[in-house]
C-alpha cells in the first residue's frame, strides 16, 4: 500500500474514532451544543471540538463560534477554552470568525499516524540512561515539572493534579520517563483509546542538553511496544515541530495539521 493510501486510511480511521469522547478522556463535563462539543476540564479550562460541522456555510460558523464563546463565558468557573480546529476540515470562515471573537491563532502541530510495530523496534540508550513506567504521586509531580520547564512554562500543579486523577481512574493511560544521573530528562504518556485500534503518544518533552541522543526515539519505541501489549495497532500524536521528524523517522505519516485556538478571560 502506498504512502497515499496509508494516509487516507489512517486519517478517515482518525476521524471516525478519535473525535469523540475518546478525545477528552478527563473531561468534567461535556455538552454537545450542533456538532460542537463543549469540554469542560479541571481548573477553569473549556475545549471545542467536533467531528465534523457539516455542510455548513461561512454564517453558519460564525454563528456557532458566538454561541460557544457565549456558552464559556457564561460559565463563570471558566478562564481560558482551546478551540481545536484541523486543516483538512470543511470550516468556511472560521480562523477570521475565531479572531473576531476574541481567540488567539497558536502554532499549528502536524497529526501523525502510524502502525505501532513500526515504532518499536528498540533504540540503544546512552550509557548510564535508563527507562521505566511511573505512577507514585511523586514520581508524576517530578514529571510534570520537567515537563513545564523543558517547554518553558512555569511549574504548577495542573498538569500533575490531572494526570494523578486519571492514574486513579485506571484507564490505561501510562507515565513513562527516562533518567540520568539521577534526574528525569525525557518523559511521556501512553493514552489507549478504547474501543480502537489506536493508543495515543502525548506529552514528549527531553531536557535540552539530553537532545540528539536518541532518548526521545527510545521513549517512543518503549510506549509503542507497551501499546502493542495492549493490543492496539495504531499510534497517533500531535507533533510540533522538533518531534515530527523524529517520528517520521520511525514511520508515523503526517495526515493532516491541528491548529489550536485560545481563549482567555478578562
Amino acid at each position: 500500500m502506498s504512502q497515499t493510501e496509508d494516509r487516507a486510511r489512517f486519517l478517515a480511521a482518525y476521524d471516525q474514532n478519535l473525535r469523540t469522547d475518546a478525545e477528552t478522556p478527563s473531561a468534567l463535563k461535556v455538552t454537545q451544543h450542533g456538532p460542537l462539543r463543549l469540554v469542560t476540564f479541571m481548573k477553569g479550562r473549556g475545549f471545542v471540538t467536533y467531528q465534523d460541522l457539516g455542510d455548513v456555510d461561512s454564517s453558519s460558523v460564525r454563528r456557532l463560534v458566538a454561541e460557544a464563546t457565549a456558552y464559556y463565558v457564561a460559565e463563570p468557573g471558566i478562564n481560558r477554552v482551546e478551540w481545536k480546529t484541523r486543516g483538512h476540515d470543511h470550516a468556511p470562515g472560521l480562523h477570521q470568525a475565531l479572531l473576531e471573537s476574541g481567540f488567539v491563532q497558536d502554532e499549528p502541530e502536524s497529526i501523525m499516524i502510524g502502525e505501532a510495530m513500526a515504532l518499536s523496534a528498540p533504540v540503544p540508550l546512552p550509557d548510564g540512561v535508563s527507562l521505566r513506567q511511573v505512577a507514585d504521586e511523586a514520581d508524576v509531580r517530578a514529571m510534570s515539572a520537567m515537563q513545564d520547564e523543558v517547554f518553558g512554562e512555569p511549574v504548577s500543579d495542573e498538569m500533575a493534579d490531572a494526570l494523578l486523577r486519571r492514574l486513579s481512574l485506571g484507564d490505561g493511560m501510562q507515565l513513562w520517563v527516562a533518567e540520568a544521573e539521577g534526574q528525569m530528562v525525557s518523559a511521556g504518556r501512553l493514552e489507549p483509546v478504547p474501543g480502537t485500534s489506536f493508543a495515543g503518544i502525548w506529552g514528549g518533552a527531553t531536557r535540552e542538553e539530553w537532545r540528539g541522543r536518541g532518548i526521545y526515539r527510545a521513549l517512543t519505541a518503549r510506549r509503542a511496544q507497551a501499546a502493542l501489549e495492549l493490543g492496539k495497532t495504531l499510534i497517533h500524536s500531535d507533533s510540533t515541530e522538533f518531534s515530527r521528524p523524529i517520528l517520521e523517522r520511525s514511520g508515523l505519516l503526517k495526515v493532516s495539521t491541528t491548529t489550536p485556538y485560545r481563549w482567555v478571560r478578562d
